[in-house]
């Protein structure tokens, strides 16, 4: 098949989920076409299989805001023009779905042809920015416009039907994570350097926005040092950066913290770690969440949105309501005190990760995109 892929070239879940889907895909011998401003920052390998083509959008006086919709439809008419394309798969509604639903018409006009359209919900473009009342008719219309729609946990697919007239099925399709790359021995120097007393590691990885809670993060980490010898890492930047720079100096944590950055290759961060604290204010499906479990690391989190959906109560890992410090730092506290239950829920963590292999996931997919196939040019 030949499969375009549009997506947010960002450290996001869509992003991620998006760049791994076309690599296996590749590697199952499709030709996959990535759409975007930038190239994926999870697309770091070379495959004759895999195309990028960049979104450039002009810049003139007349517009304050470059209409970045308008130059991605455009591309996407060429991409599918030039490349004979099978059908397009977007990630995230906004602007991709309104944008294929345009290209879409375009091609329809030009040629006769109708290219098919999969649209694939991620979460805040449901549940925060879709539901703006300034976007929800054409979130709405591009998305029942889609030839299939799918959705990475449950609760997202029930959160998009209570909150959007959607006249369509929407099938579940959760995301899903590459067990064998995460599946990974600890670098010793590494750990050394961050744990130089061997203290307990734990770990937070997001856009440290507000819907992540990440001063949530830093008061469970700051309970759980009054207890036992610990160091806390903090991947990604965003928005709250400062704040809980702040509020880690005001705790007395700071010097157990450290604050690395965005990081491409997080299997090397899980392999060193024990905890992964997740306690959002909402998570559609949590792929941090499942690359944490994939790399055997325990995960506490919230139950809000989809984690529920992966991470299992008293086996994998804890969850509590959202903003219960109290209840997540009691939960890392017992389990880093108890080193044969640790190693025991790592296991387990594990376990349920392999659920969500990415050998198990891609199949469904292909078998979905099949059904709109051209037959002649499929593989």
């Amino acid at each position: 098949m030949r499969i375009g892929i549009v997506c947010y070239p960002t450290f996001g879940g869509s992003g991620v989920l998006a760049t791994e889907l076309g690599k296996a895909l590749a590697d199952k011998g499709h030709q996959v076409h990535f759409i975007t401003y930038q190239q994926p920052v999870r697309l770091n390998v070379f495959n004759t299989n895999i195309f990028y083509h960049e979104v450039r959008v002009p810049t003139y006086p007349l517009f304050d805001y470059p209409p970045y919709e308008v130059a991605l439809a455009s591309t996407m008419v060429d991409v599918i023009s030039n490349h004979d394309l099978d059908l397009l798969h977007v990630h995230y509604a906004i602007p991709h779905a309104s944008a294929a639903y345009m290209a879409k018409q375009i091609v329809k006009h030009k040629t006769g042809r109708n290219i098919p359209v999969i649209t694939t919900l991620h979460g805040t473009d449901i549940t925060l920015v879709g539901r703006d009342k300034t976007y929800e008719p054409v979130v709405t219309f591009s998305i029942n416009e889609s030839d299939a729609i799918t959705a990475v946990s449950e609760n997202l697919r029930e959160e998009t039907l209570k909150n959007f007239h959607i006249t369509k099925d929407i099938e579940v399709i959760t995301n899903f994570v590459d067990v064998s790359r995460f599946n990974k021995k600890p670098f010793d120097a590494f750990k050394k350097v961050i744990a130089p007393n061997g203290e307990s590691i734990l770990v937070h990885a997001s856009n440290f926005r507000k819907v992540k809670r990440v001063d949530d993060v830093m008061k469970i980490f700051a309970e759980v040092r009054k207890e036992l010898p610990a160091k806390l890492l903090m991947v990604g930047d965003g928005p709250e950066r400062h704040a809980i720079e702040e509020l880690a100096r005001t705790l007395g944590v700071i010097d157990d913290v450290r604050f690395v950055g965005k990081q491409e290759q997080m299997e090397e961060i899980m392999a060193v770690s024990d905890i992964f604290l997740l306690p959002s204010e909402y998570e559609s499906f949590g792929l941090s969440a499942l690359e944490a479990m994939a790399a055997k690391v325990i995960v506490i989190s919230s139950n809000s949105g989809g984690l529920p959906e992966i991470n299992i109560h008293g086996k994998t890992g804890f969850m509590a309501n959202v903003g219960d410090v109290k209840a997540m730092s009691n939960y890392a506290i017992t389990i880093l005190k108890d080193e044969k239950l640790l190693q025991q829920m790592k296991q387990q963590a594990y376990e349920q990760a392999l659920l969500f292999d990415i050998s198990n996931i891609v199949p469904r997919y292909e078998k979905l995109y099949s059904r709109f196939c051209r037959m002649e040019p499929c593989v």
